[in-house]
């Protein structure tokens, strides 16, 4: 399979990379000073690469910079997602596009609903999953109104080697490194009384290509563990394998200003048209952040 990767050099888009490669596909990338805000650029790239699939995953994908930023957020998730879907239109023979949307769209559900399934509407809480649920209404009108075989997927929290800070995981374990080193004598936090249904990044890339192969046209799929962990515990479990014991002090710069208190998804659908199952336990994944952070120093 001939995939081209949008965000191919981000956290996730790295692990997928490294995923589609080792699976004998040949991988195309988008040069490095492109931007998918830059329609005409993107389309002679596509049409100069004519790949097979598209995995779409450039986005503004911090919810702390989305509040910051809202407009440049619509403008690389929504908007960038529009140019794909038109360059992808443009091609013969057409792509088929694996849009990565997320799981912020469905915004606060109630636990009486959870754990979430696809058909739960769109709520979405922040500037970024309101960019992603309009990302996929550009995927949705681009399949049923031009015929693009356009299949979203919907991540839930994901995390592994290679994510930077600014993202819950990754964050704690530098603190907690630092502080094994005697270099802090806190943990600051922000709201660790969140619950979230977390899997490994190299499980969600596994995802993505299975639905490139497999996902029905026009069709949402989540991409989750199907189990959810508090984040409290996660802090826990991080401390407990470096061996720390250190105060926990919450960080009003760290606070969203609005939160999901639980996000707990459904991903049964996923499983059954593609056999996917989540591989990589949290305890490993943890421990493997952890080991990044304290050689990183």
């Amino acid at each position: 399979m001939r995939v081209l990767v949008t965000g191919s050099r981000g956290f996730v888009g790295s692990w997928l990379v490294r995923h589609l490669k080792e699976c004998g596909d040949e991988v195309l990338e988008l040069p490095s000073e492109l931007d998918v805000r830059d329609r005409e650029g993107l389309a002679a790239v596509l049409k100069q690469a004519s790949p097979e699939a598209v995995c779409h995953l450039a986005a503004q994908a911090n919810v702390a910079r989305a509040w910051a930023d809202p407009v440049r957020t619509f403008a690389v998730n929504a908007g960038g997602t529009l140019h794909l879907c038109l360059a992808a239109e443009a091609q013969e023979p057409r792509p088929r596009v694996l849009l990565v949307s997320s799981s912020e769209v469905y915004g606060r559900v109630s636990e009486n609903r959870m754990p979430v399934r696809e058909d739960e509407p769109f709520a979405p809480v922040n500037p970024y999953a309101a960019s992603k649920a309009a990302a996929e209404m550009v995927g949705i009108q681009s399949w049923l109104g031009k015929g693009l075989e356009v299949v979203r997927a919907r991540p839930f929290n994901h995390t592994g080697p290679g994510q930077l800070e600014g993202f819950v995981v990754p964050d704690f374990a530098k603190q907690v490194a630092r502080a094994a080193r005697g270099e802090q004598d806190a943990v600051l936090t922000g709201d660790i009384s969140v619950r979230r249904d977390l899997t490994d990044v190299r499980d969600v890339v596994r995802a993505y290509r299975l639905l490139l192969l497999h996902g029905e046209p026009g069709e949402v799929y989540n991409v989750c563990r199907g189990e959810a962990v508090g984040i409290d515990d996660v802090l826990r479990r991080l401390m407990q394998l470096a061996g720390v014991d250190v105060p926990v002090r919450p960080d009003e710069a760290r606070f969203r200003p609005a939160d999901v208190p639980v996000h707990l998804g459904d991903p049964s659908r996923l499983v059954a048209r593609t056999g996917w199952r989540p591989e990589v336990p949290l305890e490993q994944t943890l421990a493997e952040v952890l080991a990044e952070a304290q050689a990183q120093g």
